[in-house]
């Protein structure tokens, strides 16, 4: 078992919508509860990658537009890079909304040219347009990969108004059963490739789905001891309930 589990916060100040910070919340306490010591490390604009390479799981939410930008520019010359060759290496990671998009290969705007990604991915994401709806709401969908937390009924909030598409390289997440997901046609929510997890569900993803938090973890600390869930498994329900 790893003696310190290191949870990287990308751009804590600048991208934490909805409640995105109790993703980073959950990883910590659910390593805590098992006696595996861990922390939090803040990744901002002025930090190192340095620091980053440091890092054993990495988290990275969702941002308004000015922020995003801010975050982007960044992510995409300095970060992003680092974060690839570490996915590669098999380092866990969570991407939520815009940070989701932010791995793909591009953005479309409704007008203008398209706005590159760090590719660490294979999707792209597109906006259709000014008067089409924005996908908002509850969601639920089942979990479909990775295989080990194959049937298990997760939950949260999307409020997003770009469509992802998945390339061939990436396997979705979860089959929606609720709500819109990735684009609102496919039928699919979120993405999964090697150890790592992309979703649009807010709220946060993590403290209602426990099983994804403890997937991630346990990429690096090894199997995991139990927990008393009823209150997450209570959150999730109230959500399935709505």
């Amino acid at each position: 078992m790893k003696k310190n589990v290191r949870i990287a916060w990308l751009y804590p100040d600048l991208m934490s919508t909805y409640g995105d910070r109790g993703n980073v919340i959950a990883l910590q306490k659910r390593c805590q509860w098992r006696g595996i010591p861990s922390e939090i490390v803040p990744v901002t604009l002025e930090t190192n990658v340095s620091v980053l390479r440091t890092t054993d799981i990495i988290f990275m939410g969702g941002a308004q537009d000015r922020q995003q930008k801010l975050a982007g520019e960044d992510f995409l010359k300095r970060k992003g890079p680092v974060v690839k060759e570490m996915i590669e290496k098999g380092t866990p990671a969570l991407f939520v909304c815009a940070a989701y998009q932010f791995v793909g290969k591009y953005y479309k705007p409704y007008q203008g040219d398209p706005i590159p990604g760090a590719g660490i991915w294979d999707l792209f994401t597109v906006h259709p347009g000014d008067q089409a709806k924005r996908l908002i709401g509850n969601t639920v969908a089942e979990i479909i990969n990775p295989p080990e937390l194959a049937g298990t009924t997760i939950v949260g909030f999307e409020n997003h108004g770009g469509r992802t598409h998945l390339g061939s390289g990436m396997l979705p997440l979860a089959k929606v059963i609720r709500g819109n997901g990735n684009n609102g046609q496919d039928g699919y929510e979120g993405a999964t490739y090697k150890n790592t997890i992309g979703s649009y569900f807010h709220g946060p993803l993590l403290p209602k789905n426990p099983k994804i938090a403890d997937w991630l973890i346990s990429k690096v600390a090894g199997a995991l001891a139990p927990l008393d869930d009823r209150l997450e498994q209570q959150a999730n329900a109230a959500v399935r309930s709505l």
